[in-house]
């Protein structure tokens, strides 16, 4: 029985980010470390004590660090699709074979355990690293490289190599590799993805340090195309004259999610900035460049392709209100005090103020994702901050025993209390913005 350490963390760990071994509170460890085992067979883990967990293929948790261990196994392509796989475990199969099924040459690399120490680091220069196709020039080239031909039998490998590149943003695609992923879309290989795994790829993408790197290698396979229509169009499409017109609708996207990144901001914001401007791909050649009327329909697209790929609520919500009202905020210096509570209340901010914090960040991101915008404040969030803590400051159940006290008969005693209540925070938001105004600069 031999043991290695494989993927990632082999990747990372040259790259000096080493995967250190530690256990989590609750006992369960550390996820990022993956680990074969060469020559042996279900028994022989059971009898040394590890625990059998997986189901498609062998795999079992270290008795005492609960990591995950795999036995080497080959694969091989059965049907279309991500789960279109027929594996074999054996204690023939050999470390080169398992390695060989994996996507990029630079996660096909593998240290025996004995390399590394006891908080999982290694030597860079250890001769005992297996490396039989070619991962350390690559990661050294700065080139994200297919193992194998093989490459093409699994779709999510496409989304998985736009991923990497948003994570690297100075490597660049294989040229061969490229062509490959072309022939896959070609085939229809991208139209039998499950959603589940296209929104968790969809999702680590948005996460990295340079999302629209995964947005460019999607489009130059042809990917986005397929997977995402409604962002695939904005290229080519015009922004407003004045948002600078040698500025397309797509680049300017990209330009926004690699402020979001900047930023910093969550998962939520970034799916939003994702979602904000699908409209402007439908413009009606008429009323362009001025997009009248694309911020609805942004928001019945969004809601289309959270439906399609299943994204979480949060998201699915945040994405829809961003789409719809991020042009009134904006615009939100020049509204009165009534229109600025409207806004407050379509965007839902009175019942969830940490989820409008959400909106005026995506919101931000699209203004500052601009040429010569990106070092700009952002005054519209300040305002609208301080017209939101007016508003909840407001009592409004004194406001209503004012009313019942007034008109304790009235039969539109209702009405009458709701009418007070946006009348005194109306006065609460006027105050605010004088209030702002007065303020130094």
């Amino acid at each position: 029985m031999e043991i290695y350490l494989v993927g990632g963390a082999v990747r990372d760990g040259l790259l000096g980010h080493f995967h250190l071994a530690h256990q989590r509170p609750d006992g369960s460890a550390h996820a990022d470390r993956d680990w074969v085992v060469v020559g042996a067979t279900p028994e022989a883990m059971v009898a040394a004590g590890f625990q059998p967990v997986g189901r498609d293929f062998p795999v079992f948790l270290h008795p005492t660090t609960r990591e995950e261990y795999a036995l080497a196994r080959t694969e091989r392509k059965t049907a279309r699709g991500y789960h279109g796989f027929a594996f074999r475990a054996a204690p023939d199969v050999t470390l080169e074979q398992d390695l060989a099924r994996r996507d990029l040459t630079i996660n096909a690399m593998a240290l025996p355990a004995a390399a590394l120490d006891a908080a999982g680091r290694f030597d860079p220069q250890d001769p005992r690293l297996v490396d039989p196709y070619g991962g350390r020039r690559d990661l050294r080239d700065r080139v994200l490289r297919h193992v194998t031909p093989a490459f093409a039998e699994d779709p999510v490998r496409i989304l998985r190599m736009a991923r990497f590149a948003a994570r690297w943003p100075d490597f660049t695609v294989a040229p061969e590799t490229m062509a490959l992923m072309r022939d896959m879309v070609a085939h229809g290989e991208v139209e039998h993805l499950v959603p589940e795994r296209v929104w968790q790829e969809l999702a680590r993408g948005l996460m990295e340090p340079r999302p629209s790197r995964m947005l460019q290698v999607l489009r130059a396979c042809g990917a986005l195309r397929v997977l995402l229509p409604e962002v695939d169009r904005l290229w080519g499409v015009p922004q407003r004259a004045d948002y600078h017109p040698e500025v397309d609708t797509g680049v300017h996207l990209e330009m926004v999610l690699d402020m979001a990144a900047r930023l910093r901001a969550p998962l939520a914001v970034r799916y939003a900035c994702l979602c904000h401007d699908l409209g402007k791909g439908t413009t009606p050649p008429d009323i362009l460049p001025r997009h009248l009327g694309h911020e609805e329909r942004s928001a019945r697209l969004a809601r289309s392709v959270g439906e399609r790929w299943r994204v979480p609520t949060d998201c699915r919500e945040l994405a829809e209100v961003v789409a719809r009202e991020h042009g009134h905020i904006h615009r939100s210096e020049g509204l009165s005090p009534a229109a600025t509570l409207r806004l407050l209340q379509r965007c839902d901010a009175l019942r969830r103020p940490q989820r409008f914090e959400q909106v005026l960040l995506a919101c931000e991101c699209d203004a500052r994702g601009r040429l010569h915008h990106t070092e700009r404040p952002y005054p519209q969030a300040a305002r609208l901050r301080a017209a939101l803590q007016a508003a909840l400051a407001v009592d409004t159940a004194a406001v209503a025993a004012q009313v019942q006290r007034e008109r304790p008969n009235a039969r539109d005693l209702g009405p009458r209390i709701g009418a007070a209540i946006a009348h005194a925070r109306e006065r609460a938001i006027a105050a605010a913005a004088q209030a702002l105004r007065l303020a130094p600069a």
